[in-house]
């Protein structure tokens, strides 16, 4: 059985592309504390040359190139990883959904809806924690699953309105 999941490892270590590869081990290197040392050195060398440069523009102008390249280029990194991080958490979102029994699968494809859609979602669970901290605080229990209206499809369903995502019947 290990020898499949290393070869699983090595397949799809082959059918990443060369910026992803890269983006990922950029990424996990600049997040090590070694970079935030080498960071402090490079910093403290050039602030120990400056004297000996007599703080001339060049010397300002060294440090504010480098640290603006940088910046640039970090921002593409942590943007890939951010995006890749983002998809990952959502596909595993995604399958405790579709697995776990009582979820509502219309919200598998949720992040693809409107502002609109997604906030007149959110107001219909607003009202079920609303109903749940009620039944708290009267002693009765917040657990089940309310119904969401099965005859209107998932789009129709957010248009529809708060009310369609908290009606018990």
């Amino acid at each position: 059985m290990k020898n499949s999941k290393n070869l699983g490892a090595k397949s799809r270590r082959r059918r990443r592309g060369g910026f992803e590869r890269f983006a990922r081990g950029a990424a996990r290197a600049a997040g090590r504390p070694v970079a935030f040392g080498t960071a402090i050195a490079v910093i403290a060398i050039w602030a120990l040359l400056g004297p000996l440069f007599h703080f001339s523009d060049t010397w300002q102008l060294v440090i504010n190139t480098a640290t603006t390249i940088i910046t640039f280029l970090m921002v593409f990194l942590i943007q890939n990883t951010q995006n890749r991080d983002s998809e990952a958490m959502q596909l595993k979102l995604d399958e405790l959904i579709r697995a776990t029994g009582g979820c509502h699968n219309a919200v598998l494809d949720i992040e693809e809806l409107s502002e609109e859609e997604l906030d007149t979602i959110k107001r219909g669970y607003g009202t079920l924690a609303k109903r749940a901290i009620e039944a708290v605080r009267t002693g009765k229990s917040d657990l089940g699953t309310p119904e969401v209206k099965k005859k209107l499809a998932p789009l129709e369903r957010a248009e529809a309105g708060a009310h369609e995502l908290t009606n018990d019947e």
